[in-house]
């Protein structure tokens, strides 16, 4: 069983990369997004590598984290999604961006990945939505906010402040950070009003 890999950048292709370990190279299989963040060839490397071993073939899976591995593994327990869908997910969200998403039961941004039709987004949000704040990394201090907000548990300044700013033309996610960033910054108990005028503040910065 391999967890990680510690080398050299042998070759980097299209969705995978070999590794140099002391003159044995592995073959893992990368997300786009883990594939950008690699060096060159011959610069080092650490992967954290999750091994799946099938009757027929033997193979490597790369990540940069161990979060991202984490998520690899979560994704695949949803029905229908098997390792190519979870790479396709992992290169266009990152960790918390799809912590994020789930929490918000943003079904929109989870479907961007290609292969991730409507049906297979909505259950990734719905069966991963408890699992989510575990695995929230820098997403962990609003994680529990956008829960709320995703559920219709928020309270109602919040919930209306948040739409108005997605009625303004930003994502979910930023509308949510900057109302979270506004009750951080003393918007605690205000109206919704309130929430809106400090959260397009937070915007601006």
């Amino acid at each position: 069983m391999i967890g990680k890999l510690k080398g050299t950048i042998e070759e980097i292709g299209d969705d995978y990369v070999l590794v140099d370990v002391h003159g044995v190279c592995y073959v893992a299989h990368c997300s786009a997004r883990t594939l950008s963040r690699l060096g060159s060839a011959g610069e080092a490397v650490v992967l954290f590598i999750e091994t799946y071993v099938r009757e027929d073939q033997l193979k490597l899976f790369g990540f940069m984290s161990a979060l991202e591995r984490e998520w690899f593994n979560l994704l695949q327990s949803v029905q229908g999604v098997g390792s190519k869908v979870a790479l396709a997910v992992l290169s266009t969200l990152s960790p918390s961006e799809l912590a994020n998403a789930i929490a918000l039961q943003d079904k929109a941004v989870v479907s961007r990945a290609p292969g991730v039709g409507p049906k297979v987004a909505i259950r990734i949000v719905t069966e991963l939505r408890n699992k989510a704040p575990a695995f929230a990394g820098e997403a962990a201090g609003t994680i529990g906010l956008k829960q709320e907000i995703g559920e219709g548990a928020a309270p109602a300044p919040v919930a209306d402040a948040v739409s108005a700013l997605t009625n303004l033309g930003y994502s979910r996610d930023q509308a949510a950070n900057a109302v979270a960033a506004a009750l951080k910054n003393g918007g605690e108990g205000g109206d919704s009003a309130k929430l809106i005028r400090l959260g397009l503040k937070e915007l601006s910065r």
